[in-house]
């Protein structure tokens, strides 16, 4: 919980002089309101047996207002502070979380379902400034007051010092303790609980046509209302706990002042300390132990910040104010992408990969084929930083594909399997992976993917409009206007994400040999789970079950592999001369 990278530690030292501020406010608080009690004793006793002197109890009245305007501007000024410090504390957190968050936001696949973010953003952090306010800086100031009264205890007796010392620990040391090993399970159990009813009523209101068209409205109200009632009977669980071990510490103080009674009562009567000090010293074991009590509570919540923490530090964190300026250095640089050991799998489920390595080379073209399943999506999804490894890196050129944020477009370009075109012309749709592209250049990548003629031959020509999702074109066509924005786009890598699917074989290897030759001189990842043209590939990477089953060229393939040959031939029923 306090590692050096964690959610605690470093905002600590960060605000090192603000929480010793805190610190000793509190203890200030804690101190004045003791020191209210024990004037207020003293003068009480003292204005009983009638003074023969004002002054004897004109100076105590004066302490008693002094010491409790004390508590209060204290107590005000350390909730100020400490507000001001741990509001600034959550900025900060919030800011990094969400920039952690952000990646896994995008995809509705993600390890993090929609509930856990939700969890996330509206329970972890809101229970990390309890750390701070109701932890660490209580925590801090009654150790400090506990041994400050333990000592200032010992120079009136220090056998009874001890002995108050060791009881007053109960309250200190024992119960808190003793409430961290009771309510650790507890407080785990109660937030995997509202965990579950997150992530069902998020579920349900996303698909809430689906439960009213079902007609099953009634059965998820009734498991909505068992997961509710489960919750509330762990709560109530704990209620009763804190009932007890509240009595408990009631009982602990009671003892305090008794022992307190009697200590004072026999000092007094061997002459050690004046009887009108006999209340004043009693009267002082309350604020202390007011301020000893709460800790019980507070350590016993240190499982809560636990389970926080942990999923916080779940979310992989990269830091990309470095990517940026050595994106610009040179993007063309960056060309080369590398799986290392890479083990991949979606919450609860299966293992997509086993530690995956494999490099696609600078400049050249590999196929990643497989059947459906294999784990291809999630390799697309790795590499474009929507998803980040189980274990360990995904290396585009020296830096983590995770580490590009918004960035990644600017080094990696996708061509999808159905591309969407937009109800604008023919222009502004190519125009789109290049807004500062003229017209010629538009005109110039048309021609490079050997649409031009086509689209001059239009009313309109390149002002034609596409109509909604390009209806007017064929999927070849589409999928050409597609890829003359990715050449606009004119980034290093280029991912075909199975861009054929639903042509014809004719149209198919047509539409592959342009894609190869207008994309020579880039790395391309070819993805596809059937091998029509992978002979044009440079490599060949077949995954299979989450692991690389075969590598190498085709030709090699070929010769080497019986997997490979048959299902190459499977997949190409007839020869096309060359």
């Amino acid at each position: 919980m306090f590692n050096k990278n964690g959610w605690i530690l470093p905002y600590i030292k960060e605000n090192r002089r603000l929480f010793i501020v805190v610190i000793f406010l509190s203890s200030l608080t804690i101190f004045a309101a003791a020191s209210l009690m024990y004037t207020s004793g003293y003068l009480i006793s003292k204005a009983a047996t009638r003074p023969e002197n004002i002054l004897m109890v004109y100076v105590p009245i004066v302490a008693v207002r002094t010491f409790g305007i004390l508590r209060s501007a204290s107590k005000y000024v350390e909730r100020l502070v400490g507000h001001h410090t741990i509001l600034k504390i959550l900025s900060r957190m919030r800011t990094r979380l969400f920039s952690n968050l952000e990646p896994y936001a995008l995809n509705i696949n993600s390890k993090f379902k929609t509930g856990d973010i939700l969890g996330l953003l509206a329970n972890d952090i809101e229970y990390l400034q309890d750390i701070y306010l109701k932890t660490i800086f209580p925590g801090i100031a009654s150790l400090f007051i506990y041994v400050l009264s333990v000592v200032a205890l010992g120079f009136f007796s220090i056998p009874f010092a001890i002995l108050t010392a060791i009881v007053s620990f109960v309250l200190i040391g024992i119960l808190p303790l003793f409430s961290l090993l009771v309510e650790k399970a507890r407080t785990h159990q109660i937030k995997k609980e509202k965990s579950h009813i997150y992530e069902n009523l998020t579920d349900a209101v996303m698909g809430i046509s689906d439960w009213l068209f079902s007609g099953k409205q009634k059965s998820f109200i009734k498991k909505y209302e068992e997961m509710d009632e489960s919750l509330r009977t762990i709560q109530s669980k704990e209620k009763r706990f804190r009932r007890r071990r509240d009595l408990i510490a009631q009982f602990i103080v009671a003892i305090l002042v008794l022992m307190m009674l009697y200590w004072a009562g026999n000092a007094s009567l061997t002459g050690d300390i004046p009887r009108t000090f006999i209340a004043a010293f009693v009267l002082i074991i309350f604020p202390l132990t007011e301020a000893f009590i709460p800790l019980s509570n507070s350590i016993g919540s240190v499982p809560l910040y636990t389970d926080s923490i942990t999923r916080l530090e779940g979310i992989k964190e990269v830091n990309r104010d470095q990517v940026l300026p050595k994106l610009e250095e040179n993007i063309d640089d960056y060309r080369k992408i590398e799986f290392q050991n890479v083990t991949f799998h979606y919450s609860e489920g299966e293992t997509v990969l086993n530690n995956v390595s494999f490099a696609i080379e600078p400049n050249k073209k590999t196929a990643l084929l497989g059947p459906s399943g294999s784990g291809k999506s999630t390799i697309l999804k790795l590499i474009e930083g929507v998803e980040s490894p189980i274990a360990g890196s995904v290396i585009v050129n020296e830096l983590e594909s995770i580490s590009f944020g918004d960035h990644i477009s600017k080094v990696i370009s996708v061509l999808n399997q159905k591309p969407y075109l937009f109800d604008t012309t023919v222009l502004n749709n190519i125009r789109l992976g290049n807004p500062k592209a003229s017209d010629e250049e538009v005109i110039k990548v048309t021609k490079m993917v050997e649409l031009h003629e086509y689209i001059a031959s239009l009313p309109e020509g390149y002002h034609t409009s596409m109509q909604e999702t390009g209806v007017r074109f064929s999927g070849g066509e589409r999928q050409r206007i597609a890829l003359a924005r990715i050449l606009l786009q004119n980034t290093p890598i280029v991912i075909l994400d199975e861009p054929t699917v639903g042509l014809d074989s004719i149209t198919e290897r047509k539409l592959l040999a342009t894609i190869f030759k207008v994309l020579e001189g880039k790395t391309v990842l070819w993805i596809t789970h059937h091998l029509i043209g992978a002979e044009m590939a440079d490599q060949i990477l077949f995954l299979d079950k989450g692991t690389i089953a075969m590598k190498g060229s085709h030709d090699t393939l070929f010769k080497t592999e019986e997997r490979y040959r048959k299902l190459f031939e499977l997949d190409r029923p007839f020869r096309v001369s060359e």
